[in-house]
């Protein structure tokens, strides 16, 4: 089939690489003009595995890049993968995604024959067809459910493993409310479904397609707070954390995956979906008061963090490695990173911080560009008071040897990626 996308940032150009790869011929929509040249020169415009190789691949033959709307008039079907950011009360900002589906409205106002729609921004329940649709309506002249019909398919995509987790899925969710949404839909997924050897499709209504993520999400999200206060518990009665959590994971109820117990959680998902679905219940009177425990648990986590290193090193002039600034291993994404937060607390108390991640430094030094970044890690841990491991990157579970260049070696871990072992004051989280 022929699919535009709208958007070229993780989920876009993810999508747009992954449904090139099952056979599709695939459009990307973008404003940023440095965005569309990399697409079309072959390069991924950000780091995540597999996708470099994807867009090398296909780029100039089934995938391309422009900065104009009227491409999506020579395709069946477009997907809306614009950002949707948190707003300070939690709920998210519709902004971008109005702009783009206006300008989507106004394109295919000049197509001849029926458009489908297809949000793939995370939104709150309603916002496809009582906010995106209306728009569609206005700018294309179309009626709704004849000239343009409109979908929602969430993504489920975590950084760092996104394209395999695009290419063989556990679920495949379409939601519609018009059948002809619904076979274009099928069209575009049943040669991804046929690849990834049958997950199972669920096709539901727009809006419950929307809940499913946040739904997903939340239960995720909640699944980590809660084996972090598990793992709480045990440290103050001074039980092995891991013992407990790995024997609960054996039970099929619960099963092992994110019970992981750490400084919690982060990314451009977890919290700004969590805190939307919290505003959006708030704002039909009902307080979701599981969802709000989570976020209350994990914002505890990194000033946890802080106060082991406390225990054993007085932050203010002491010169503190923070070893993993990326939210989570395998991306250079520091939104809503535990070191954000551990950081701005270091600064505050009179700490001297040398940062290092072996993908997301630059990144980070936008938000801090004052404190100190090294270019590996046994650099930012010659010398120092103190390390923090914030991020579990597999290469600090092999440093070893450079902690002996420590001024005191002092580790506090918040990911248990480090072995304890004689000549180091080895501190976990939990």
């Amino acid at each position: 089939m022929d699919i535009s996308i709208v958007g070229s940032g993780y989920v876009g150009t993810t999508v747009a690489a992954c449904f090139a790869e099952v056979g599709h011929d695939v459009v990307n929509v973008d404003i940023d003009e440095d965005v569309v040249a990399s697409i079309n020169g072959g390069r991924a415009p950000i780091h995540e595995p597999g996708l470099e190789e994807l867009i090398e691949t296909h780029a100039g033959e089934s995938l391309r890049a422009t900065t104009d709307y009227a491409a999506v008039r020579d395709t069946d079907v477009t997907f809306l993968a614009l950002p949707t950011p948190a707003e300070d009360d939690g709920h998210i900002d519709l902004s971008i995604l109005k702009v783009g589906a206006r300008s989507l409205g106004a394109a295919i106002a000049e197509k001849d024959g029926a458009h489908v729609v297809v949000t793939k921004s995370t939104v709150v329940p309603t916002t496809t067809e009582d906010v995106i649709a209306p728009i569609l309506e206005a700018e294309s002249g179309r009626a709704l459910g004849e000239g343009v019909h409109v979908g929602m398919n969430p993504e489920f995509l975590r950084e760092g493993s996104a394209v395999e987790d695009f290419l063989s899925p556990d679920k495949v969710v379409l939601g519609s409310e018009t059948e002809y949404a619904a076979e274009t839909l099928r069209a575009v997924f049943d040669p991804l479904v046929e690849r990834a050897g049958g997950p199972p499709v669920v096709e539901t209504g727009v809006a419950e397609a929307e809940m499913i993520k946040y739904a997903n999400n939340g239960f995720l999200a909640a699944k980590i707070s809660l084996a972090n206060d598990i793992a709480n518990v045990c440290a103050e009665y001074g039980i092995d954390s891991e013992a407990v959590l790995s024997a609960i994971g054996l039970d099929h109820r619960i099963g092992s995956e994110f019970l992981e117990a750490g400084v919690g959680w982060g990314g451009s998902c977890f919290p700004k979906d969590v805190a939307a679905i919290v505003a959006a219940a708030r704002d039909v009177g009902y307080e979701p008061a599981m969802l709000e425990a989570a976020i209350e648990v994990n914002d505890r986590q990194p000033v946890r963090l802080l106060g082991r290193l406390r225990d054993h090193v007085d932050p203010d002039g002491a010169r503190v490695a923070v070893l993993g600034l990326a939210f989570k291993p395998g991306t250079g994404d520091v939104r809503n990173s535990r070191a954000i937060p551990l950081v701005e607390a270091l600064v505050d108390a009179g700490a001297d911080v040398v940062g290092y991640d072996p993908v997301a430094t630059e990144n980070f030094r936008a938000e801090f560009p004052d404190i100190e970044y090294a270019g590996s890690a046994e650099e930012a841990l010659a010398g120092a008071d103190a390390a923090l491991v914030v991020t579990d990157w597999p290469e600090f579970a092999e440093l070893d040897s450079a902690f002996d260049e420590m001024a005191t070696p002092v580790v506090v871990d918040g990911r248990r990626v480090v072995t304890r072992r004689d000549g180091i004051v080895y501190e976990p989280l939990v």
